[in-house]
């Protein structure tokens, strides 16, 4: 068997393994891609330049990219059945569910948790209720809860002790069916209650539940205190999920100031074995774009 023959029935054995309606029809058939050191999580429609805008077409040719996980921030606004189509592919190809967001409060957030309101209380654990049926649904077991504003008429104190209320009922809910809120502090603007590493944890502590852990995102982090590997390791405890950004920007690894070959191997290091979610945008355009965000994403996995 010559050299072109050879590549060609390695091409077509390797593109099996996907075969019918699992594959997208503009993509030919391409061997599983290499999987990374770390488990990067997609989103939706970050490439949809090569796949097409079906979500299950991008995590099928993720997959074959050597992705082996999604988060999808919108999941429980998303019908039942799409919720169950993006789950039963996630379990065909062996792939890992992210995060999605608790919808209790849509962006741009409210006073929500902080001010102790019955009503806000109520949205928060119906949806944890809800919660329950999309994971399920999808594969999921992390739920990202943003606790919103800060209510400017109480003391800070009173603010804490409201959320850790809260959350711990939400926990009771959550807690029996193995899943877990993972609270994101974040640095979109200065009227957000959460934003830091020590607070997170604190509230982590004080909920004192399996059902109650840290999104240490690390573009947030970046912005809000800098210091990530020392900040991961002071809170590493808590850490349930990691979210990608580099900043200025927040775009992929490589486009900003943040050395992520070194973070991410620090993280492995650690024994991390969780889902990292690519949260972020793409610094190109198309297909070209898209293509640049792997290769940004090889380089800075390659820290072995």
């Amino acid at each position: 068997m010559d050299r072109k023959e050879f590549l060609s029935k390695t091409f077509l054995a390797g593109g099996s393994l996907l075969t019918g309606a699992t594959l997208t029809q503009a993509q030919p058939a391409l061997p599983p891609g290499t999987p990374f050191h770390l488990n990067y999580g997609i989103h939706d429609g970050m490439f949809r330049n090569h796949a097409g805008p079906e979500f299950t077409d991008q995590i099928k040719w993720a997959y074959e990219q050597g992705f082996r996980a999604i988060e999808d921030n919108g999941m429980m606004d998303r019908p039942a059945d799409q919720q169950t189509r993006i789950g039963d592919t996630l379990r065909q190809l062996g792939m890992s569910m992210g995060v999605f967001v608790l919808n209790f409060d849509h962006w741009p957030v409210s006073t929500s948790l902080c001010s102790g309101d019955a009503t806000w209380r109520e949205k928060f654990l119906k949806a944890c209720r809800e919660a329950v049926d999309t994971a399920r649904r999808c594969n999921g077991k992390y739920i990202t809860v943003v606790p919103g504003n800060y209510d400017h008429k109480l003391e800070m104190g009173y603010q804490t002790a409201n959320v850790i209320d809260t959350l711990r009922k939400g926990c009771e809910i959550l807690e029996p069916h193995g899943l877990v809120m993972v609270l994101e502090a974040l640095s979109d603007t200065p009227e957000l209650f959460l934003r830091h590493p020590d607070q997170t944890y604190m509230i982590c502590e004080a909920v004192n539940s399996p059902s109650c852990k840290y999104l240490f995102d690390m573009y947030h982090m970046q912005r809000n205190d800098g210091d990530l590997i020392a900040n991961i390791d002071r809170a590493y405890k808590h850490i349930a999920y990691f979210q990608i950004g580099d900043n200025p920007g927040r775009k992929e690894p490589g486009t900003g100031e943040m050395n992520y070959k070194n973070i991410f191997k620090h993280i492995y290091e650690k024994g991390y074995k969780g889902v990292l979610g690519m949260e972020h945008g793409m610094a190109g355009t198309g297909t070209d774009g898209e293509s640049a965000l792997i290769k940004a994403y090889r380089e800075a996995d390659n820290f072995l």
